[in-house]
């Protein structure tokens, strides 16, 4: 049986070596794959919502660690609401929307809607007073969760980074 997971996870940061008083930016990207993106079609979105489950909530909680410390959380969620549709654009009567980052979508392929719900790229911004002088490891846990609908059991997905090396000077 195919299961969901957490693949193409990259971190990077926008410098090697970063100075007192400044801030690090680290770019995260990663993509939810396997089964919940396989079965995420719009012939599941035309039945769930013939039984009123018209909503699909995926949360994000993201632990920043430098070193082995917990130095920031971060948690976010995306949504997907199907609706009732009459655009000519479309050919289905059932349509979704995606709220990503507290603003709405309205992908035109089925394929637009998978990736901008389950493709995730986060930019966080990290006082580099937090870190300590000389080298630092800097990783971030990931895990990610919905709940029961009527395609799909509630699941929760963990992953990490591998870790970036900043110098603090």
């Amino acid at each position: 049986m195919q299961k969901s997971s957490i693949s193409d996870i990259k971190l990077s940061t926008s410098h090697d070596t970063i100075r007192s008083n400044e801030i690090l930016t680290l770019s995260l990207g990663f993509s939810i794959d396997g089964l919940i993106r396989e079965i995420f079609s719009q012939r599941n979105w035309e039945r769930a919502y013939d039984k009123h489950d018209n909503g699909f909530r995926l949360t994000v909680l993201l632990e920043l660690r430098v070193g082995r410390k917990a130095v920031d959380k971060i948690k976010f969620v995306r949504k997907a609401v199907l609706f009732w549709t009459r655009n000519p654009q479309l050919s289905y009567r059932v349509w979704i929307s995606i709220i990503k980052d507290e603003t709405p979508y309205y992908p035109l392929t089925i394929d637009e809607a998978k990736s901008l719900l389950f493709d995730v790229t986060k930019t966080i911004e990290l006082d580099s007073n937090i870190l300590k002088t000389g080298e630092n490891k800097i990783e971030i846990s990931i895990k990610v969760n919905w709940g029961r609908h009527l395609y799909t059991d509630p699941t929760e997905l963990q992953g990490e980074t591998k870790f970036v090396k900043v110098s603090k000077l």
